[in-house]
């Protein structure tokens, strides 16, 4: 994996992120086409394998066992049903298979073994890159994980260290990047973003961006999710973000993560064509598809292919030469 020459400071970031939008859409989307194939936008699948009941309090997860939603609690699927469900996402064209649960942490046991068997069992289906987002893992977890044939490991930092504890209690920002380091030691790309839309300050956006810049190796991927206001959250009343800080937020993710997979993630069932194609003029060069995104809405495989077939935009083939081998402007 590639290591930084040098990390961008908060000032860099802070002068591209403020740049005249035209001018910042247009430098982004040269470092793309410099970087990447503009008409490849891989598509990845998000299965809930473990849904509700979870301890922690993040004011934005419908899925937090505190708050009153219309989510219902699901124990841990079988490895069988999981890997029909890759089979199917893979049928439909996805080419990045992601399983998620409802976890602060992992624990060693029964349902960690499982979920070590729906690895070796998703890895075995071919043409799918392999990711799991648990929570908070320890190095020998990750290490486990990795002769399973996980590809990738998904940690959002959220938002920055100085906003976070507006949004968690039950865990700090330094137990994220402890996570993230013990992905780094097991040889796992790193996939790490952010929320636009908690409440944070522009400031707090470029602090998140820096702190990604600054870890010792560059993500592999960088997801930007809009908030899903979800009723029942303590953020439920926040509204929606507007398509331009999206567009602000990708094109600076791109600028300085040249080869990292940028990935429009969560909030693009309220978003028009129009809006998702900036975002792909912007640098975006993966979404998920299907219609959930673990308990939220989301644009179906239908949907997604009719407007790749508009605007011309083609599934990006699995394992194509190093997605995590990004650098840093």
């Amino acid at each position: 994996m590639a290591t930084h020459d040098s990390v961008p400071t908060l000032e860099d970031i802070r002068e591209i992120y403020h740049s005249p939008l035209l001018d910042l859409i247009a430098r982004a989307g040269s470092v793309h086409r410099a970087n990447h194939d503009p008409s490849a936008v891989q598509v990845c699948v998000l299965l809930s394998v473990k849904t509700g009941g979870c301890p922690e309090d993040c004011s934005y997860c419908p899925q937090a066992a505190r708050y009153h939603t219309e989510v219902d609690s699901h124990a841990l699927m079988d490895v069988d049903s999981v890997i029909a469900a890759a089979q199917q996402a893979k049928d439909a064209g996805a080419t990045r298979f992601c399983m998620g649960a409802a976890w602060r942490n992992v624990k060693n046991g029964p349902q960690f073994d499982r979920v070590l068997d729906m690895i070796r069992g998703v890895k075995d289906v071919g043409g799918l890159e392999v990711c799991c987002t648990l929570g908070m893992i320890d190095d020998d977890q990750a290490a486990r994980m990795k002769d399973a044939g996980l590809d990738a490991y998904n940690h959002n930092l959220d938002t920055s260290e100085e906003f976070y504890g507006n949004i968690i209690t039950t865990r700090n920002y330094h137990d994220r990047l402890r996570t993230l380091q013990h992905v780094r030691d097991a040889g796992i790309s790193v996939c790490s973003g952010g929320i636009v839309g908690l409440g944070e300050t522009e400031d707090d956006r470029i602090g998140m961006l820096h702190t990604l810049a600054a870890l010792p190796e560059p993500p592999g991927s960088v997801p930007i999710n809009a908030l899903v206001a979800v009723p029942g959250t303590p953020l439920a009343d926040r509204p929606r973000v507007p398509i331009w800080d999206m567009v602000r937020m990708i094109a600076t993710a791109r600028i300085l993560f040249p080869k990292a997979m940028v990935r429009l993630s969560a909030g693009r069932v309220a978003m028009s064509e129009s809006d998702q194609a900036l975002c792909f003029l912007a640098g975006a060069n993966s979404i998920f598809a299907g219609e959930k995104l673990l308990t939220t809405s989301n644009p179906d495989f239908d949907q997604d292919q009719a407007m790749f077939e508009r605007f011309g935009l083609k599934p990006r083939p699995a394992y194509l030469p190093s997605p995590d081998a990004a650098l840093t402007a």
